[in-house]
C-alpha cells in the first residue's frame, strides 16, 4: 500500500516563500515520475510541475522562474520551493506519483497567499 503525505502549506503574504514536501511510504521502490498539482476554488485541478526519477523537470508557464521542484530518491520525498508567491497561487496543492503503473495522490495541503 502506498501513502503520500504533503506538508508545508500555510498562509503567506504576497512575495513570500513556502516549501512543500511530499513524503511517500509503502511499496514505493518503483516510484517514477512525481508531480505537484493545485486546485483553486471553482477551478479545475492543474499540473504545476513534474519531475522524473532521473531529475528531468517541467513547469506550467505561470510558475516558471518562481517555483522549483526537486526530489530525494533515497528518502522517497519530493519538494516544491515556491518563491515570489502571488495571490493567484492560492490553492490546495496535491502531490502525485506514478508507482508500478498506477497513480497515487496525497490528501492536499492548503496554500493561501494574501495581497
Amino acid at each position: 500500500q502506498v501513502q503520500l503525505v504533503e506538508s508545508g502549506g500555510g498562509l503567506v503574504q504576497a512575495g513570500g516563500s513556502l516549501r512543500l514536501s511530499c513524503a511517500a511510504s509503502g511499496s514505493v521502490f518503483s516510484m517514477r515520475t512525481m508531480a505537484w498539482y493545485r486546485q483553486a476554488p471553482g477551478k479545475q485541478r492543474e499540473l504545476v510541475a513534474f519531475i522524473t526519477r532521473g531529475g528531468m523537470t517541467n513547469y506550467v508557464d505561470s510558475v516558471k522562474g518562481r517555483f522549483t521542484i526537486s526530489r530525494d530518491n533515497a528518502k522517497y520525498t519530493m519538494y516544491l520551493q515556491m518563491n515570489s508567491l502571488k495571490p493567484e497561487d492560492t490553492a490546495v496543492y496535491y502531490c502525485a506519483a506514478q508507482i508500478a503503473g498506477s497513480d497515487y495522490w496525497g490528501q492536499g495541503t492548503q496554500v493561501t497567499v494574501s495581497s
